[in-house]
């Protein structure tokens, strides 16, 4: 059962061959937790798995029954196992196209690759879904252009009904 108080549970997990063999440090989940200390985010669940479809597809199945915010990052890119964004596809019950447009967008600010990200945001039962990039400064970046609307978001998947009218 999901915590309803005013607090943001969230599952984050990084998506990395090297990462999840040891060979390499993640570096992108911390600055996550370190962010989400500004929404009264509790992180919940913090894993590491390879670029496997399957296992990503059943570990956010398995968070979207326990917490508010899945936040995942790495593989979002062009390489072969980039394949994060189809696994998040393929259990979405509904897109929220707009938050990875706002980070594309943004980020082409920064820098032209931005256009290459293929994130992508959603629902899944209660849940709010977020592809990150992978890299700790696109990261920082991506995750500072939605944090705002975060905590909204959540309100409305479970269940405000308030209006949104300013």
């Amino acid at each position: 059962m999901k915590d309803t108080s005013n607090h943001i549970t969230v599952a984050i997990l990084t998506l990395s061959d090297k990462g999840a063999k040891g060979e390499r440090e993640d570096d992108s989940g911390p600055i996550i937790q370190g962010m989400l200390n500004d929404i009264k985010a509790e992180i919940k669940y913090y894993d590491i798995l390879s670029d496997e479809k399957r296992l990503i597809k059943e570990k956010l199945i398995e968070y979207s029954s326990r917490v508010d915010l899945i936040l995942t990052t790495g593989g979002t890119g062009l390489s072969p196992r980039d394949v994060t964004p189809e696994a998040t596809l393929e259990i979405l019950d509904r897109q929220v196209p707009g938050i990875a447009e706002a980070m594309r967008s943004e980020g082409l600010t920064i820098t032209k690759r931005a256009m290459l990200s293929r994130a992508v945001a959603g629902i899944r039962g209660r849940s709010l879904i977020i592809n990150l990039p992978g890299s700790p400064k696109a990261v920082k970046e991506s995750l500072s252009i939605i944090i705002d609307v975060i905590p909204h978001a959540i309100e409305k998947i479970k269940g405000d009904s308030s209006e949104c009218a300013r």
